[in-house]
Parts: structure tokens; C-alpha cells; sequence
């Protein structure tokens, strides 16, 4: 049955340690009487070569080895023997590992049965070592090199080369090149294969696809050498040479509103011996990093172009305060990673809600709710608004009040509200409150509201007739009127105040309403009973829009 090359490789290795190490002296152990074999069998090392290791309380002074094929029945004569063997490790005689060369016909594995004698006249024969000789072409490869051994950015490709020789235990001093072998070279990270030419050799090219590669290579199974050991190079650690990098970007920060998406642009080189160059086709990472500074999630990714250009598209759903822009990553064959500090500040949504009226004394009662949805959204501190007007609700926006926001509940969902009276000489503007954000809470602006309340005026106001007898009705002319922006027009379907106040007398008092037609001329009539003064006013609201106007007054004499 054929032997795994790996199998044999660890074998012989650790064979290979018992040479300086050898055993330790039959002294230590008190109940042994005689020489005791501990095994016998080749090393891949020194093919036709059989190695035994024994010891005993005297020196070992005669060995000699029998070789019967390995699945040959008991009583069939040996295949070969020897007993030139010569001490190869160990401290004296008495204990270590001998050598002698084998010459058998056939290639095979063989069983193994030793006779030692030592200076004591104590003879053990036909001990069974536990092991086999595996008496089988060993094929090696004794010259694996790979070139460049430091490859760099500018000298990537790796040649591997060397030459598949062949070694019969019949004729060990003879090792011959193999021709058309298959040979595995294997980086660790990837496998390829190349075949032997006449002269044993082969090549065989890879790329690095990381800083440190551990190669080998190991001979197939051929028809040629059938049953031989193929045997695995010693791996062979081979490190890439990494560059500097640098890159820029465009900012370093972003903030942005929930639900958008911002961009960073800039470009990426490398410095190789022929100066810094453009770094094509790398990746570039925006990560977030933890509280202990270390990288916990990814925010955003891309690759940089055949001229080192990127443009990397930001999204707001991974907020990411603490963060860092990444050329490249630890794991790049050729190239540093290159890092710099990033922020990305995502300001959650928030909503907000407004009431305001424009009474008829200018005053102005403000009172709305702002809320967030988001559970990671934190409201500031102090959380405030603005109330701001505009003469066209669209531009030239200014601002009005600074109102706060007592915070109550502190939760997603749940309204925070607010209150306040102003009084304003704005009487006709447009009106909006503007939630004042963070980094983390984004600003909101309700929809503008127009808010307008005219001023009043009656003129050419007089009393007909004058004088006039008692019991016989007055009546009353002039115009009501409304100001809207420079132009006084005519105030339709007003309803003015009467007052009167008699001859003698301080004080007015409520007589009737008045009414104004299509172009705001007053309508009404009163009957007459005392001398006095009669007086005229837009004195209470008339509908949502009008001010109160100044009271204008004639005397009327009644006979």
C-alpha cells in the first residue's frame, strides 16, 4: 500500500532526530539483562541503508539483520541479509543506533528480524522489529528555490523551480532525473501543477495573494516508479515585500440627514523604487470603529480606478461617529494598508407640528410638538426652535422668537411640546417654526402659515341731519376701509360700532352696529333724542383679519 507523502515526510523527519539523540543507555534500565532491539528500518534520507536501534548492559559487539518480503508466510527463506553495520549515534556501544547497507533483488517492503550479541556473550536472535523496511525508489526534490524570494509590487510574479530526482535503494549512489513527472507545487493558498522535462527539472509560476507564503512542492505518482516514495519538500517561508501608500480624500466628515447619501472622492498611490505611482484596482473601506477603537462594522466600500481615482457613496443608515477611511487591508500581498480618521453623523428625522393665530391686538399665541421616530436618534440638551416670518413665505426668512422645548419623555414617538405668546408689529406675514438639530437630530421646518390682520380706518364720518328735531332719525355717512400693503380699499359687509355720548357727559356708551355695503359706505340710522357727540369704531373683531380702528366723532345738536 502506497505511503501519503505527508506520512512519509514526518516519519523520516522524526527518525532523522533520533540520530543525535540516539536512546538513552541500557544502564537505566535495571531489569534488562542482554541486548533488546527497539526497531529496525530505512530512512527516506539514505535509501539502501537499514537502521537499527538497540541496547543492552554491555556493548553490543555483533548485529545482524534478515529480510523477508512482507507478506511472504512464516518459513520462507530471507530475502537478503547483512551485518555490516557500524555504530551511527549514541553515547558508547551499549546503546545507539547502527548502520549497514542492504542489497535485496527486489523492491518491496520487507519484514525485519535482527540478532544481537553483547561482550557479555548474550545473544538475541530473530527479535521482530516493529517496523518494515520499505526498500522503494525514493523521489525527492533536493533544490526547490523560488524566484524573486522578495517579490514587490513591480515584481509580482513568483517562478518556482527545481529538479525531480530518483533514488533506487539497489543503486543508491545513482539517483537519476525523472522525466514527464507531475509535480504539486503548493503556496498554501492555492495548488498548481508542472511536469518534469529529461532532465528532471520543471517550473512553475504564481502570484502571492498574501504577505507571507509557505511553498512546497511534492512529486505524483508516476507509472514509472510504481510503489516509489514521493516525498514533500520542507516547506519553505517566503515573505512579499509591502510598499507605503497613500491617498486623499475629499472631507473627513460627513453629516448627514436620515435616508440621504454622501460621497467621498480621492486618489490612491503606491511608492515603489520608481517613486509614487497611481494604486490601481484597490479596495477602499469606510469602517466603524468601537469603543475601543478597533473595527466593528462596515459603512461603506469601493475600488479605486485604473488611475488610483475613487468615489465612494456614503449611506445614512450606519451612523458612524468614530470611523476610519481604509486603503487596501492588513492581508494585501504587496501593498501597506493606509488608514485616516472619518466621522459620519447620521441626523435622524424628527417631525414637527405648528398653531399659531394673529389676534386682533397683534398678539400671537405659538404652540406646536416635535418628535423623532428613530430609538437611536438622543435629543441635545437644551432643544429649542425658532419662529421665523417672511413678507412671501418663500425667501428673506427672519428670525422672531427662540422658543424652547421641555423634554418629558425623552422617547421615539412621543410628542415634546410648546408654548409661547408674542406680540408682533407683523401683520401680515408668512410664519413657520424651524426645529433648531444636531449632528444627531436633524432640523425640521413646518409649512409656512399666513398670518394677516388689516388695519381699519372710517372717513368723511358724519351725522345727518344737524341739527335735527328730537324724535326724528339720523342718519350716517362715510367709508369703512382696510389697509393692504400701501392701499386703503373699501371694507364690504363691516359691522362698525355706534357710541353715544349726551351733552354733559364723559362717557360713551354701546348703541347699535352698523353695517357697510359693496364699497364700504356705512349703513344705519338711529333716532334722535339728546344733543351729544356720536362716535364710530371697527372696535371689535371682524372676522380673523382686521384690526381694531381708531373711534372718529361728530356732534350732532337736536331740537
Amino acid at each position: 500500500m502506497r505511503r501519503s507523502t505527508f506520512l512519509a515526510a514526518a516519519t523520516a523527519t522524526a527518525l532523522s532526530a533520533s540520530l543525535f539523540t540516539g536512546l538513552p543507555s541500557a544502564q537505566a534500565d535495571t531489569d534488562t539483562v542482554g541486548p533488546v532491539l527497539s526497531g529496525a528500518d530505512g530512512w527516506y534520507s539514505q535509501p539502501g541503508m537499514l537502521f537499527v536501534t538497540a541496547h543492552s548492559d554491555s556493548p553490543i559487539r555483533r548485529i545482524t539483520a534478515h529480510l523477508y518480503p512482507l507478506d511472504a508466510p512464516d518459513g520462507t527463506p530471507e530475502a537478503g541479509s547483512t551485518e555490516d553495520f557500524i555504530q551511527y549515534s549514541g553515547q558508547d556501544a551499549r546503546s545507539g543506533t547502527w548502520r549497514a547497507p542492504v542489497h535485496l533483488a527486489q523492491l518491496g517492503d520487507y519484514r525485519v528480524t535482527v540478532d544481537l550479541q553483547d561482550a557479555s556473550g548474550a545473544t538475541v536472535t530473530g527479535a521482530l522489529s516493529p517496523y518494515t523496511l520499505e526498500y522503494r525508489t525514493i523521489v525527492t526534490i533536493p533544490d526547490l528555490t523560488a524566484a524573486p524570494s522578495a517579490p514587490d509590487y513591480l515584481h509580482q510574479k513568483v517562478s518556482v523551480s527545481g529538479t525531480v530526482v530518483a533514488r533506487d535503494p539497489r543503486q543508491p549512489d545513482a539517483p537519476a532525473p525523472t522525466d514527464g513527472m507531475t509535480v504539486a507545487v503548493n503556496t498554501g493558498h492555492s495548488q498548481m501543477t508542472a511536469a518534469t522535462g529529461a532532465d528532471g527539472r520543471f517550473t512553475a509560476a504564481f502570484t502571492p495573494t498574501a504577505p507571507s507564503v509557505q511553498l512546497s512542492a511534492a512529486p505524483q505518482a508516476s507509472g514509472n516508479y510504481p510503489g516509489a516514495i514521493d516525498l514533500v519538500t520542507t516547506p519553505q517561508d517566503l515573505h512579499t515585500t509591502r510598499a507605503p501608500v497613500r491617498f486623499s480624500a475629499s472631507t473627513h466628515a460627513l453629516n448627514l440627514k436620515q435616508g440621504a447619501t454622501g460621497t467621498v472622492t480621492g486618489h490612491a498611490e503606491i511608492q515603489t523604487t520608481s517613486g509614487w505611482q497611481p494604486l490601481p484596482h484597490t479596495i477602499i473601506t469606510l469602517d466603524g470603529l468601537d469603543a475601543r477603537g478597533e473595527s466593528s462594522f462596515e459603512v461603506g466600500r469601493t475600488t479605486t480606478d485604473g488611475q488610483g481615482s475613487y468615489t465612494l457613496h456614503v449611506s445614512s443608515d450606519s451612523p458612524a461617529p468614530s470611523a476610519e477611511l481604509v486603503v487596501g487591508t492588513d492581508y494585501m500581498p504587496f501593498q501597506q494598508a493606509a488608514a485616516q480618521p472619518f466621522s459620519l453623523h447620521v441626523a435622524y428625522t424628527t417631525h414637527l407640528g405648528m398653531n399659531a393665530f394673529l389676534n386682533d391686538d397683534a398678539s400671537l399665541p405659538v404652540s406646536g410638538y416635535v418628535y423623532y421616530e428613530d430609538p437611536r436618534a438622543k435629543w441635545p440638551a437644551k432643544p429649542t426652535l425658532t419662529l421665523q416670518y417672511s413678507k412671501d413665505g418663500k425667501s428673506g426668512w427672519k428670525d422672531a422668537a427662540t422658543i424652547p422645548v421641555p423634554v418629558h419623555y425623552n422617547k421615539p414617538l412621543f410628542d415634546e411640546t410648546f408654548a409661547r405668546t408674542l406680540t408682533t408689529r407683523n401683520t401680515d406675514a408668512y410664519w413657520r417654526a424651524r426645529f433648531n438639530g444636531n449632528p444627531d437630530l436633524g432640523t425640521s421646518t413646518t409649512k409656512p402659515v399666513h398670518l394677516y390682520r388689516y388695519a381699519t380706518r372710517i372717513t368723511g364720518f358724519r351725522a345727518n341731519p344737524d341739527p335735527v328735531r328730537k324724535s326724528q332719525p339720523i342718519s350716517f355717512g362715510g367709508t369703512l376701509q382696510y389697509k393692504k400693503g400701501t392701499t386703503w380699499k373699501p371694507l364690504n359687509s363691516g359691522s362698525p360700532t355706534l357710541y353715544f355720548k349726551p351733552r354733559g357727559s364723559s362717557t360713551y356708551r354701546y348703541v347699535c352696529e352698523l353695517g357697510s355695503d359693496k364699497h364700504g359706505h356705512l349703513i344705519g340710522m338711529v333716532t334722535a333724542e339728546k344733543d351729544g357727540t356720536w362716535a364710530i369704531a371697527l372696535s371689535r373683531e371682524t372676522g380673523d383679519h382686521y384690526l381694531r380702528s381708531a373711534r372718529v366723532t361728530d356732534y350732532v345738536d337736536v331740537r
